[in-house]
């Protein structure tokens, strides 16, 4: 691979990764306007508020940028980037299409992104830390302590895919792909989409951000772009977690017809499940700190641990 590919595959990753997040923020505002009946993200720029997005950015840009008095003024300024800058990381390693589409082939693919996925815990718990505020550190000790709880899952179940697979690289995983796995897989699939968004603090599982509680969580001492930072970092992380779903148990850029769409096939599944996300953001309640640990510890696990088993079952007797 010599340097003009890398620079063009780095160049590729990073306007999508400045792309999709936003789109999925402008998806947000517009279904959950259809959703829940609201007038107002329709109207900026005029037809169906196409510029609600823009209108959004520039209230940020606008806002003053504060650093409580008691603060670290050094880590509260770099914890939104490390809440970012792990999913750029991800992205590079996601096969979106046949044919190389990725930015970096890794033989140890999934052990990478599910180890650097864990590392954006980080920026909020060092935006907690460092606000100097009780609220945001005890929304930063529930991230890290819902993290705990369904990085378990998360890693079971793709640990399913992978013993399918007989492979721990990404662009393997797809290679072995075959279409009658998705209907035993599919638990699985539900269990890692499920931690996925238990880990992003999503609802129904944002209560390490429930402002009836304490406020906004370790965001609570945050304004203007650095808070619109962890915002993108957020839209980012579901751009992630719906992409490694359609990866690992919805065939990535597999389609049910020839797959001469490639790369699409990859984008329409995750963009459905995209919209899985904000859908559940609407529909579900928020699930109480007790209610979170108790699922993952009493059904996703257990269930993680059956769909291992199964995935042992049938490895054994196609064998």
């Amino acid at each position: 691979m010599d340097l003009l590919d890398v620079l063009l595959r780095l160049a590729a990753v990073l306007a999508a990764f400045l792309l999709l997040p936003l789109l999925v923020g402008q998806a947000e505002h517009k279904v959950m306007a259809h959703m829940q009946g609201r007038v107002g993200p329709m109207h900026a720029g005029g037809f169906h508020g196409w510029a609600q997005l823009a209108a959004d950015g520039v209230k940020f840009a606008q806002k003053e940028d504060t650093v409580p008095a008691g603060a670290d003024r050094r880590l509260f300024q770099l914890a939104p980037a490390l809440a970012l800058i792990p999913y750029f990381v991800v992205l590079i390693a996601i096969p979106i299409g046949p044919g190389g589409m990725v930015g970096q082939v890794i033989d140890a693919g999934i052990f990478f992104v599910l180890a650097v996925l864990g590392l954006g815990v980080l920026g909020q718990l060092v935006g907690g830390w460092a606000s100097a505020n009780k609220y945001s550190m005890l929304g930063g000790l529930r991230t890290a302590a819902q993290l705990m709880a369904y990085e378990l899952p998360l890693l079971l179940a793709a640990a399913s895919v992978v013993m399918a697979a007989g492979t721990l690289s990404l662009t393997g995983i797809l290679d072995a792909f075959q279409w009658w796995w998705i209907p035993w897989q599919l638990v699985g699939g539900a269990i890692f989409f499920t931690a996925g968004i238990a880990e992003l603090h999503r609802p129904p599982f944002d209560a390490p951000i429930a402002p009836e509680e304490i406020i906004f969580g370790a965001f609570t001492e945050y304004s203007g772009l650095r808070f619109a930072l962890f915002l993108l970092a957020e839209y980012a992380g579901i751009v992630i977690v719906s992409a490694l779903t359609a990866v690992l148990f919805l065939g990535g850029w597999h389609g049910p017809f020839p797959d001469q769409l490639g790369w699409l096939w990859m984008l329409l599944k995750t963009g459905a499940l995209c919209f899985l996300v904000i859908w559940a953001r609407v529909a579900w309640p928020r699930l109480r700190t007790d209610q979170i640990q108790k699922f993952a510890w009493t059904v996703l696990v257990p269930l993680a641990l059956a769909q291992i088993a199964l995935t042992g079952i049938v490895k054994v007797v196609i064998s």
